[in-house]
This record gives structure tokens, sequence and C-alpha cells, in this order.
């Protein structure tokens, strides 16, 4: 290697990992240094693959079914003018935004699981999702307005949720059984709120409310997936990069965070707005999908079999489930079309149910 070139980059596995066996890998440039755990890395790379996958099924699915090659030929430009208008305008912005929403939901279950140091925690149990749903449904009750008004309307219902739920939890109890507590109350009051609205709503716009309740991707377009790929485009980066270490330090604890410079209480506030601002925006394109926040932290940590948030395999997975769920809810039942909701809350709720009972065998509840 030439003197100009040397020390452009370099990596070097660490010997935590039982056995002796590269736990993780710095890699450092003249400009910046950061490391990676090479599983974590793997795992999330195949959650992306099959979620991409699942996405091509997806599009080729339907009354004018197309082969996998097709569409990827389809989506590379080189499909006939009827195909690019199936592919390109009608199926592939459902897909897209079935796969932001899966990535949103796993990356915000990540980050409140993380904070709240507890596997329950989630924006379905906290009530961030309900809060959405309020905004959402006084939106389409009150005004009948579209695709901007709708998301603007999740925003903020879910922010102000946020800030209610972080305002009676109090400073020291944003982290912990209190911050769960507090907002398994704030999303029982939320429910009725919502049912009321239901209520005072034209017969039109009370099916249409209802339906997005449920959780669908049915008539998606590209104006209901903006907002969400927006919001992970922003702070996606933001998390993943800028908080991350932080992230990992305040699991240990305030005060080893404290003691390793972190501004605790201005990291948890901002990652916390992140994540009720990614459930929100999710919400207003598919509505309050269910337990796909709740489960694909989990299941990617499992996969990697690694301490910490595990941001980016947890929203790869995410994606995934989410995808998934959408291919089962269309296909899985001849004759019949699910909304992904149900097959979520199907799913998910039977992982809920073995998620306390593993707790509770463990001491942990």
């Amino acid at each position: 290697m030439s003197g100009a070139n040397r020390g452009v980059w370099r990596a070097v596995p660490s010997r935590g990992a039982p056995g002796g066996g590269p736990h993780f890998a710095v890699v450092r440039t003249p400009a910046v240094s950061f490391r990676f755990r090479p599983r974590a890395l793997v795992v999330a790379g195949i959650c992306l693959a099959v979620a991409l996958g699942t996405g091509v099924l997806l599009i080729g699915s339907g009354d004018f079914p197309m082969s996998p090659a097709d569409v990827v030929r389809t989506l590379a430009g080189q499909g006939s003018p009827a195909d690019s208008l199936i592919v390109n305008e009608i199926r592939l912005p459902r897909v897209a935004a079935g796969l932001a929403v899966g990535a949103a939901l796993g990356l915000a279950g990540a980050i409140f699981q993380s904070l709240v140091r507890n596997p329950l925690g989630s924006p379905d149990i906290l009530g961030f999702s309900q809060g959405a749903a309020t905004g959402v449904l006084a939106v389409i009750v009150l005004t009948g307005a579209g695709s901007v008004a709708v998301a603007a309307g999740a925003a903020g219902g879910g922010l102000l949720t946020g800030l209610v739920v972080y305002l009676v939890a109090g400073r020291h109890g944003a982290h912990g059984q209190r911050l769960i507590l507090v907002g398994i109350g704030v999303a029982a009051i939320l429910t009725g709120v919502n049912g009321y609205l239901i209520t005072q709503a034209e017969i039109t716009e009370a099916a249409r409310a209802v339906l997005w309740l449920t959780g669908s991707l049915d008539g998606r377009d590209w104006a209901d997936a903006a907002p969400v790929i927006a919001a992970l485009a922003v702070l996606g980066p933001l998390v993943l990069v800028g908080c991350g270490r932080a992230l990992r330090m305040l699991e240990m604890g305030d005060d080893a965070a404290h003691g390793l410079g972190v501004p605790i209480e201005r990291v948890r506030v901002l990652l916390l707005a992140a994540a009720v601002l990614l459930t929100a925006l999710a919400a207003a394109a598919a509505g309050p999908v269910s337990f796909v926040a709740l489960t694909a932290p989990q299941l990617a940590r499992r996969l990697t079999r690694t301490a910490g948030p595990n941001l980016l395999p947890a929203a790869c997975m995410g994606a995934a489930l989410l995808t998934a769920a959408d291919w089962a809810a269309q296909r899985g039942f001849p004759g019949h079309q699910l909304p992904v909701g149900v097959v979520t809350g199907l799913l998910g709720g039977g992982y809920l149910v073995w998620l306390l009972v593993t707790e509770r065998k463990t001491g942990r509840m």
C-alpha cells in the first residue's frame, strides 16, 4: 500500500465474544471512527432482503399477476407502458408505504423499549398510537380533509400525547414502570375519546375512520407514503448515528451515562420526540397498526444475540414483518383480503401473551 493511501480505513476486530471470537469491529478513518457488530449487520441485511423480496412479490400479486423478474424489469424502467402503470403508479406506492411504516414502527419500538428498559415499552401500549389516532380522527370527522391534513393531525396528536405522558410521568419517571403505567392510562382515555369521535361522524366518514383504525394499506398512494418516508430519511440517521451511542449509555443507567458525558435529559427528550413522530406519521400512513413496534425489536435482539437497542436490525425487522403481514392479508385467505392490522393483531397478540408468560417465569414481572 502506498504512503498516500495508508491509514484511509482500518477494521479492528474486538475479542469480546464468548470463545474469543470477534464481538464487534472498529472502522477508523482520518475523519471518523465508529464500531459495528458484524452479526447485527448480517441480521439487518437479511431482514432487509426479506422485506424487499416480499415487496416484489406483493407488487406482482393481484388481478394482473406478474413474475418477480417482470416486476424488477419494470422497476428498472424496462417494462411496457401497461406494466409501468400497474407497478409504478398503482402497486409500488402501497408497498413503499408498507416498508416505510414497518421500518418506522420497528425503529420507534426499539427506542421506546431501550428508554424504558422494558420489553413492553411500545407505542401501542404507551398510548402514542392512540394519540395519533385521535389527531387523525379529529381531522377526518371534523374536516374530512385529505392526506396532508391527516398526516398533520397524526403528528400533532402523537406529539401532544407524548408531551402529556412525559409531563405526568415526570422527569425522573420517563424511563421505567411509571412511564408505562401513565401511558396505559392515557391510552385508555384516548380509546374512549376515539370511540366518541366516531359516533359524531357522518356514516361515510365513520366507515372511513373505522377502516383506518383497523390498520390498512389499501389504496395508499405517494401522498400517504411521503411523510413517513421523509421522517425516516431525516430522523433515521439522526437516531442511528447521532444518538445511538448515547442510547446505549442510557441503558446502563442515568448515573453511568452522566459519568460518560451524556446529556441525559436532552438526549432522552430528543429520542422520545423522534420516536413519537415516527409512530405518528406511520399511523397517518397506515393507521395504528398494532404490535409491529412491540415485536420487531425483540425478534431483532434474539437474532443478533446482542445487548443494546439494535436500532438498525429492529427497523429492518419491522419492514419485513409488515410486508409479510400484508402479503398474508392479501394471499393467506382465499376470496378475502384482510386489513394488514388484523393480521398483525392476531400474530402480535399471541406474541404478547408469550412475552408476558416468559417475563413472569423469569421473575421480571
